[in-house]
């Protein structure tokens, strides 16, 4: 971490990291007993135990969570999870407790706060109205990523309804439900990212431009 940020790094970013969280938290304190000081990033699927968040709170400084469905029983029919929207929607709750809305520097760097991520799915399966509804109860200055770019992979491609790409209508729809609700900090996509950013596993190293 120490050597990134001398590198210039703008962040310090952990990717679902809970299965060794208290290994990164004894690794942060000793980091920023040693001149660590660029934000650190929680980046997580958003099923997480407030349990576990609370243990690190005060270090960190980004939550950069999913939402993912409004409905349990689509939750465990599509992902096979239990309980998904409560749990969900305390974590990003506890998260938005400790951090706040999303702040930047003047270089518009995301300093502290919360970013949450909502992937559209086809004929509304994430329940997109709901979970934008959840998140502006929180704060209508909540900084959301409505991403377009979900794309059939593996068996999803013999399930309907995501067996198919999302529509640009689909998109519109969610996107107008977001400016109706008073969540106008968002970042967008086109519809095309489904293709742009989605890694080719053809290639020897997929993750290259």
């Amino acid at each position: 971490m120490l050597t990134l940020q001398r590198r210039g790094a703008h962040n310090i970013n952990l990717v679902s990291p809970t299965h060794v969280i208290a290994q990164v938290a004894e690794s942060l304190c000793i980091a920023r007993e040693k001149g660590l000081a660029i934000p650190i990033v929680y980046n997580t699927n958003g099923y997480d135990a407030v349990e576990t968040l609370q243990c690190l709170e005060g270090l960190i400084d980004i939550y950069l969570p999913d939402v993912k469905y409004s409905d349990d029983a689509l939750a465990k029919s599509y992902s096979g999870i239990d309980h998904y929207v409560e749990i969900s929607r305390k974590a990003i709750t506890e998260m938005f407790r400790q951090v706040g809305n999303l702040t930047f520097n003047r270089q518009g760097i995301a300093q502290r706060g919360i970013l949450v991520r909502h992937l559209v799915l086809p004929e509304n399966c994430a329940g997109s109205e709901e979970s934008l509804a959840f998140l502006s109860s929180l704060s209508e200055e909540m900084v959301i990523s409505i991403m377009a770019q979900y794309s059939p992979q593996y068996k999803a491609k013999n399930i309907p309804p995501l067996d198919r790409k999302i529509s640009d209508a689909e998109y519109e729809v969610v996107l107008d439900c977001a400016l109706r609700l008073g969540l106008d900090r968002c970042f967008i996509q086109a519809c095309e990212s489904s293709e742009t950013l989605f890694p080719d596993f053809s290639k020897a190293n997929p993750f290259e431009s």
